[in-house]
């Protein structure tokens, strides 16, 4: 099978990730979408997301909602910080009849090279990168590298969607309605 695997905080998952999860399974000629809420990311040091069985139930919130879409809590077993090159050549180990593909935001391909092993994770799988408003790639990609340059855009991240709660403002468009009640039924972002 071939499995996008869609990872990030998710801290919380949003309308924008379910838009981008549904999306891959959809038009990328790709079987499923894993979501792998990712327990700590080295590139946001200082920073402590929620809970993840919260952030994994509201990722299955969503996969319940989507099309071939799965969630994965790989990751929370593994040594922290997690590194994307480890968590896919221990999930090539496990699933040898797997094919994987990690999905990044074009902002993150704009600092790929600040990646732990970077050009090996270049070298042995196929990337997808998923366009991103204001974070255009202008050089050309690696034959491993492929932009999908069709897909649906939407500038939305957790950090404005956290403030939001904190602020009390209304995300009723910004979040699936059972995401939305999961975190007041259970206080998060306050």
């Amino acid at each position: 099978m071939k499995i996008a695997l869609f990872s990030g905080s998710f801290d919380p998952i949003h309308t924008g990730h379910a838009m981008v999860a549904n999306y891959i399974s959809q038009y990328c000629g790709i079987d499923q979408v894993w979501l792998m809420p990712s327990p700590l990311n080295p590139l946001k040091a200082g920073t402590k997301p929620a809970d993840e069985e919260d952030r994994l139930e509201m990722c299955r919130i969503i996969a319940g909602k989507c099309t071939g879409v799965e969630v994965s809590d790989f990751e929370f077993s593994l040594p922290r910080p997690s590194f994307t090159y480890r968590t896919l050549s221990l999930l090539k180990d496990k699933f040898p009849e797997h094919s994987f593909f990690p999905v990044i935001g074009s902002d993150n391909w704009l600092l790929f090279d600040k990646w732990k092993n970077h050009a090996e994770i270049i070298k042995e799988f196929e990337i997808l990168i998923y366009p991103r408003p204001g974070f255009d790639i202008q050089s050309e990609l690696p034959s491993t590298v492929r932009l999908l340059k069709d897909a649906p855009q939407v500038l939305l991240s957790s950090t404005f969607i956290r403030k939001g709660l904190r602020e009390g403002k209304n995300m009723n468009f910004f979040l699936d309605p059972e995401v939305m009640a999961y975190i007041k039924n259970h206080s998060l972002y306050e």
